[in-house]
């Protein structure tokens, strides 16, 4: 029997195939619009347990008390640990390189309070036991079913593999389940009559992904090749990957991805070496188990461990490695002193980063060393990890570089904002590396659909295609951008903020080209919503005329060049807005056909706004009348190009919108 439920994922995955034949990225065939093959659905129907053991002493039965669909459930009891729970053997249904999908169906027996349930799996080999999550908790209740589903790869060896359910906030809840099923898509062969991202971006910069083991292999392991050519261990070299107990390492997945950056003749980052997140308990912990103070001797007990494990791990990859993010989220922007009061700051203060960046650089010293971070582009972030950076270096740490991590959405930040972090940084005289970037489809952290509208992959579409642009202005100061991921059916927003169907990426679950590979590659392929800049002006192909000179090319010449009136469209936007100030953004289009080289934005103000400050352009303001001047990197507007003014300004009362601009004196079309 299939459960409604595979049948209702079948539709949707018929309905984005079509989606994908529409927009011309791929071509309708069998596979497209096949169902998901299901190889395991166990519905209790038959009166038995259908191969579900218990994993310890609880009892495992059939049950006919309640049941999601048909009169027949499995129904567990007399649990007295939290990992206890039915179990069912999958050595042999499961093959390495394959993405399953796992769904279940679990409510409480009646009476039992509410309580949270996952679906795990457990494999082994070789003795060597591991436990990884399918699915995030659950709150579940005795007064219906709810359904726990997620994804898996298989990547590694197992003479052991099992997928059970457990009350993690339980002891003792006595549950059911039912409708249990395991189920894969047929893959698809990547496209290879595409650009190649590697190839295509060569001039500018390398472009990575983040990956796993499951990343190495098959369908995955083409995609990875021929499109990027640098790697990232997303997981595989923390803390708890490499010495999850004090001395005791383990390399396999590591080693795993260094052999393969090695044998493909691919640039690898390591990620990371000091983080608060990831981190084992006993790294913080005295010979007794108690917490570690900020005494000197439980300092150098801490500093000691830090130093062991960057020699153990930085030094095993010495020759392999080239950029470290030693150190990884340090900053908090709300304390006083921007730093951020993790266990490593309050036992051992900035002298766990010193510490850590000597240490890298000692056993290291081919590699460059970056301090890594997220929300860069927030003014108040920015500045004070420019601070820390500045004082680090100042004393001798070797900080080569800082990473923006960009995990960014469909909206937010601006790109004058992303100007602006990169901006900042380049009077230290660091390098610059976009270092694990994504674009959510959603713009809250709570919100969750069934299905991805057309309309929010152009969106994403459209803010890959600007930040891309972006980044090749800034290409002498940025020397990497890698994505967190290789493609959608990976991706660590699939539980976080929840758990919800996301496509950050730039290649679909299928690993097929999305709209936001086109929109870095050729926005002409990229279908534009109603009103969106894309519609009025699509960006040129590269193979044309570059839509983002390097900087040292786009400084304004001494004669400007003109645009004819009505060559321009504006769009201006209120990022945000506060009493008594705003922040503000002017984006300028080039609509003609031929270039603009330097160019004169004026606008006025109606109620008594003034500008305070600008980035993007140099602004002045006489009156109501606001003049910008191009920045020295962004004087070139090729035709289809664009250029992002960022301003703040004091209001009051009312914040009338502009309603006229005109660019080197032509009247430009207000969106």
């Amino acid at each position: 029997m299939r459960s409604s439920r595979w049948l209702a994922a079948a539709a949707v995955l018929t309905a984005a195939a079509s989606v994908l034949v529409a927009w011309g990225y791929g071509a309708p065939d069998a596979a497209a619009a096949a169902d998901p093959i299901v190889v395991v659905d166990d519905t209790f129907e038959d009166g038995t347990v259908q191969g579900w053991t218990p994993r310890a002493d609880e009892t495992v039965a059939h049950s006919t008390a309640v049941a999601h669909a048909g009169t027949g459930s499995l129904v567990v009891t007399g649990r007295t640990r939290t990992w206890e729970g039915p179990t069912r053997n999958l050595l042999d249904t499961m093959r390495a390189g394959t993405r399953y999908t796992f769904g279940v169906y679990v409510r409480l027996a009646a009476g039992t309070a509410d309580t949270q349930l996952s679906l795990s799996l457990e494999r082994q080999w070789q003795g060597t036991a591991n436990y990884e999550q399918i699915t995030g908790n659950a709150t579940v209740s005795a007064g219906g079913w709810t359904l726990l589903t997620g994804s898996y790869t298989l990547a590694n060896d197992v003479d052991f593999l099992s997928v059970y359910v457990e009350a993690v906030s339980s002891a003792d809840a006595s549950f059911h389940l039912d409708d249990f099923t395991v189920s894969y898509v047929p893959e698809l062969p990547i496209q290879t009559d595409i650009p190649a991202l590697k190839t295509f971006l060569a001039g500018d910069f390398e472009i990575g992904a983040a990956v796993g083991r499951a990343q190495l292999l098959g369908n995955h392991a083409q995609l990875l090749n021929r499109h990027f050519d640098s790697i990232t261990a997303g997981n595989a070299m923390k803390w708890d990957a490499t010495e999850p107990t004090e001395g005791t390492y383990t390399w396999t997945d590591a080693d795993a991805i260094v052999n393969y950056a090695r044998t493909n003749g691919m640039r690898l980052r390591g990620h990371t070496l000091v983080w608060h997140n990831q981190t084992p308990a006993w790294v913080f912990q005295n010979a007794s188990g108690g917490p570690l103070t900020d005494s000197a001797a439980d300092k150098a007990i801490l500093l000691t461990r830090l130093e062991n494990h960057i020699r153990a791990v930085a030094g095993r990859y010495a020759a392999d490695v080239d950029h470290w993010d030693v150190a990884n989220e340090v900053i908090d922007e709300n304390q006083p002193d921007g730093l951020r009061r993790s266990d490593w700051y309050t036992i051992a203060g900035l002298d766990y980063l010193r510490t850590a960046f000597r240490v890298a650089r000692e056993v290291a010293p081919n590699a460059k060393l970056f301090i890594n971070d997220y929300n860069t582009n927030v003014t108040t972030k920015r500045d004070k990890l420019y601070a820390l950076v500045a004082q680090l270096r100042a004393e001798g740490v070797p900080i080569d570089g800082v990473g923006h991590q960009m995990h960014v959405n469909i909206d937010w930040p601006s790109v004058s904002e992303t100007e602006a972090m990169l901006h900042k940084f380049i009077p230290l005289g660091v390098d610059q590396q976009i270092t694990e970037m994504d674009v959510s489809v959603y713009t809250n952290g709570s919100e969750s659909l069934p299905a991805i509208p057309q309309e929010r992959l152009i969106k994403q579409a459209d803010r890959y295609r600007d930040l891309f642009a972006l980044y090749r202005r800034y290409r002498d100061d940025i020397s990497s951008v890698t994505l967190w991921g290789l493609a959608d059916d990976d991706t660590w927003l699939s539980t976080f903020p929840i758990a919800r169907l996301e496509a950050p990426l730039l290649f679909d679950t299928r690993l097929q080209a999305k709209p936001a590979y086109w929109g870095i590659v050729d926005p002409s392929r990229v279908t534009p919503t109603p009103g969106s800049p894309s519609a009025a002006s699509p960006s040129p192909s590269r193979s044309g005329a570059s839509p983002s000179p390097s900087r040292s090319s786009a400084s304004a010449s001494p004669s400007r060049s003109s645009a004819a009136p009505g060559n321009c469209a504006v769009d201006y936007t209120v990022v945000s807005s506060w009493p008594g100030g705003f922040h503000g953004e002017v984006r300028v289009a080039n609509t003609g056909t031929a270039p603009v080289n330097g160019w004169t934005l004026r606008w006025t103000f109606a109620n008594g706004q003034q500008v305070t400050q600008a980035w993007g352009g140099t602004a002045t303001q006489s009156g109501a009348a606001v003049t910008v001047t191009n920045a020295s990197w962004s004087g070139m507007l090729v035709p289809g190009g664009t250029a992002t003014v960022g301003f703040l300004a004091t209001w009051t009362g009312t914040n009338a919108e502009p309603t006229a601009f005109t660019l080197n004196g032509g009247t430009c079309a207000v969106r």
